[in-house]
């Protein structure tokens, strides 16, 4: 009899047991992982400030309080339109593959608890908040194409809508879960498409709009304090560890390869940018050096997650020499992209973008694909068409956005208010009391 107890009890523990195992259990937040998606988020916070001091130095010093401004401010209204219905429109339950419904608009039900897809083992709030930088320094970038020369009032209204129209949707397209280029098997680890394309062509948009600096081509305007601009550079090398690094969205292999290409591709750029301008130019500047990285940073940013170094190193230094050919082919067709955004952010996205459909390997990332390089040719041809796509989409909307703020509040300043600086014409201040 006791032996029949023990066997009966034995039987219904192990039915128990199977009916536990069957249900789902709750998703556990690791706080490893969550440690580190918090450290990147404000490895890329700071990345926004980087930006404001590498653009900052480079413009005349008339202008460097409204350079900085320009991109200090994205942190404001970004996170303000990115909380009430900016991370619904990029990351909410998908419509048609084309973008987020509004179920989570002012974050409604993105609490602590994990995503299944977006965030398996960390807060959804953690992922929120560090997509909310991505989205917050893209915007930012464009601003070099249209420095010394932008309305405040117009840039503010110009943040939200291009941030609605062109950066929310590609974000969904690209990272949304239902999104049609992540349906497609397009690769882009870290926003080489949707933080560097969109912005770089939309620069391209914006200097056609907008127009030329007044004396651009006539007079010299160079920097006025490139120490300034390279501790931009640095900080924006530092932030960007986060910036790919956290895109692994843990804290395991994928991030560590991550950031270990990322600092190898971005000092091939700076040395590749360096010895091509040497040849041409007989000096190796500063300058050069530090936009060299940056080039180098862009480059590797799509594919950060799916590379090896040796792939890193190529890919950093084909950036350098494309991006300086870039820039000097503008100075040929005298469009007047103040602080080469499109040379740098366009060309070296969509060198990325390419470069990932080469060099990307699944022994470097199972959960990616192989390139062309590793037997996969397929992956080139499905890159190239979203770069296509990410370069029209970006372009056109931009244009669309910019000609009506040019219709109803102007793009420009005045003359006159050129001439004295923005510093004093749009905030009253000067950048330096000497």
């Amino acid at each position: 009899m006791k032996i029949f107890s023990i066997s009966l009890l034995m039987f219904i523990l192990s039915i128990a047991g199977v009916a536990f195992a069957g249900e789902q259990a709750p998703p556990k937040v690791d706080t490893g992982d969550t440690a580190w998606i918090l450290i990147s988020s404000a490895l890329v916070m700071l990345m926004t400030p980087g930006l404001a001091l590498f653009y900052g130095g480079m413009v005349r010093r008339k202008n460097v309080l409204g350079t900085i401004m320009q991109s200090f401010i994205a942190l404001g209204v970004i996170t303000i339109q990115w909380v009430l219905y900016g991370y619904s429109l990029a990351f909410g339950p998908d419509i048609g593959g084309v973008i987020g419904s509004l179920n989570w608009i002012g974050l409604r039900g993105v609490g602590v608890d994990p995503h299944p897809d977006y965030s398996p083992t960390v807060p959804h709030q953690a992922f929120m908040i560090f997509q909310m930088m991505f989205a917050v320094i893209t915007p930012a970038l464009i601003t070099g194409a249209f420095a010394e020369r932008f309305k405040f009032k117009t840039y503010l209204v110009f943040l939200i809508l291009w941030a609605t129209f062109v950066y929310d949707p590609l974000a969904h397209w690209v990272w949304g879960v239902g999104g049609w280029i992540k349906e497609l098997g397009a690769l882009d680890f870290a926003g080489g498409l949707v933080v560097h394309i969109s912005s770089g062509i939309a620069a391209l948009a914006a200097t056609f709009m907008v127009g030329k600096r007044k004396g651009y081509g006539e007079e010299p305007m160079p920097p006025h304090n490139l120490t300034m601009t390279l501790l931009g550079a640095a900080l924006l090398w530092f932030g960007w560890f986060g910036f790919n690094g956290g895109s692994a969205i843990a804290s395991g292999a994928i991030a560590t390869s991550a950031f270990v290409v990322t600092h190898v591709s971005t000092a091939s750029a700076a040395l590749s940018w360096m010895i091509v301008e040497w040849r041409h130019r007989g000096n190796p500047t500063v300058l050069g050096a530090a936009s060299g990285a940056v080039a180098g940073l862009v480059a590797i940013t799509p594919a950060s997650g799916f590379v090896g170094p040796m792939s890193a190193i190529l890919i950093g230094f084909v950036a350098g020499v494309l991006c300086y050919l870039a820039i000097n082919l503008k100075m040929k067709l005298r469009y007047d992209d103040s602080l080469d955004v499109v040379g740098v952010h366009g060309v070296g996205g969509t060198w990325g973008a390419l470069a990932t459909g080469l060099f990307a390997s699944k022994a470097m990332n199972p959960a990616g694909n192989d390139g062309l390089f590793f037997g996969n040719p397929s992956l080139l041809a499905i890159q190239a068409l979203t770069v296509l796509v990410a370069w029209i989409y970006s372009f056109v909307v931009t244009l669309v956005l910019l000609k009506i703020l040019d219709r109803t509040m102007g793009l420009r300043v005045s003359e006159e208010h050129e001439m004295n600086g923005l510093d004093l014409s749009q905030h009253g201040e000067t950048g330096y009391s000497l």
